[in-house]
């Protein structure tokens, strides 16, 4: 049998989160709420839907995209104010995150994240034989940037910033990245996670094109996925320089942006309204939740996104337990899970599974 390389078997398969349609199979339950996947529950903007349409009945879907996203990105530019030529695209900002692994590290290299943070840094890095050097976030789980600048040596090619965070929902402040960019090597390329931006507050939350600006060795990379909800259309944007672009362009997948995804995303660019009832919604629902869980004592750290990291006792036990209420959340290591923000009568739902779930373990637990 043929075997993979080293390198490539360290790597554990990403899990995505269970379907809906998959529990209802496993367990028969109806209407099941799917919390576990940080997707926008208002979904799609009208005038994104209203695209998709447009563009299918074009009937040209046997026909591949456009490669170079002309249109896209010409909007993109538009909207923050960079030439086309800063602009990459990619099925999602994941892809982008692959594509920038496989563009800049060697065998030997080394990579510097956080952890816990979004896993597909550490596959990434490891898939191209890497090393990752993993800096435990501060004791209010965010980056430790000062730790992080102080990990690279000579082999660091790459530190990855996911801004805010994923699965804590905390984010760097302003000073913190001054104080980290100063620090940071030349030739070190640091990719910049944004895909949560949209719904921050936060007035010291840093404004990574700055960096960009200031000739910095940085790749932002954005999405549309999470506030503009097109989760499903696979569709991501990276900033960065011209030169650092022209050499993932060798390494980028031809067509890997589709037709759909490119037509929905310039027209979810259009409706701001969308946006903002997303960021109001989402706020609401976390006022909601994190009332409902300090009452039921749970420790819950507050988020910059549009899902809550709560510490549990058991994630494993917590989550299968409220999958037979119909409730999907996600584990985030053995002592947390991570809950997407929902529509309010789907928070409502799981703050009484959460309730209801948590009395039945107490009953069943040691005595």
């Amino acid at each position: 049998m043929i075997k993979a390389p080293d390198h490539v078997l360290k790597v554990k398969a990403y899990v995505p989160g269970k379907p809906m349609e998959e529990l209802e199979r496993e367990l028969g339950i109806k209407d099941p709420v799917k919390l576990a996947s940080n997707e926008n529950p208002l979904g799609p903007s009208p005038l994104a839907m209203e695209a998709v349409l447009s563009e299918t009945k074009k009937g040209s879907l046997n026909r591949y995209p456009d490669g170079s996203g002309f249109y896209l990105k010409k909007k993109l530019s538009r909207t923050l104010g960079v030439g086309t030529q800063w602009l990459t695209l990619g099925n999602g900002s994941n892809e982008l995150i692959d594509i920038a692994a496989r563009t800049f590290l060697r065998p030997g290299d080394e990579a510097v994240m956080a952890v816990p943070s979004f896993v597909v840094y550490s596959m990434s890095a490891t898939l191209q034989g890497a090393t990752p050097v993993e800096i435990p976030l501060t004791g209010d789980l965010r980056h430790d940037l000062q730790h992080m600048a102080q990990a690279a040596t000579p082999k660091t090619r790459m530190i990855f910033i996911a801004n805010p965070n994923n699965p804590t929902g905390t984010i760097n402040y302003r000073p913190e990245y001054d104080k980290f960019f100063s620090e940071i090597p030349d030739d070190v390329l640091v990719v910049i996670d944004e895909a949560y931006v949209e719904y921050v507050t936060h007035k010291d939350y840093p404004d990574s094109m700055k960096y960009l600006a200031q000739g910095k060795n940085v790749l932002i990379l954005r999405t549309f996925s999470k506030i503009y909800g097109l989760a499903g259309l696979r569709t991501g944007y990276g900033i960065s320089h011209p030169e650092i672009l022209a050499q993932m362009e060798r390494v980028r997948p031809p067509f890997n942006a589709n037709s759909l995804g490119q037509a929905a995303a310039i027209r979810a660019l259009d409706d701001a309204a969308h946006v903002r009832r997303s960021i109001e919604m989402n706020g609401q629902g976390k006022e909601f939740l994190y009332r409902e869980l300090s009452a039921l004592g749970y420790d819950h750290t507050p988020t910059e996104a549009n899902f809550i990291y709560i510490r549990v006792t058991d994630a494993k036990t917590l989550f299968d337990a409220l999958l037979k209420e119909g409730v999907i959340i996600r584990p985030a290591g053995r002592d947390a899970i991570r809950v997407t923000i929902g529509l309010p009568e789907e928070n409502k739902r799981f703050i009484h599974a959460l309730k209801k779930t948590a009395a039945a373990l107490k009953r069943s637990g040691p005595k």
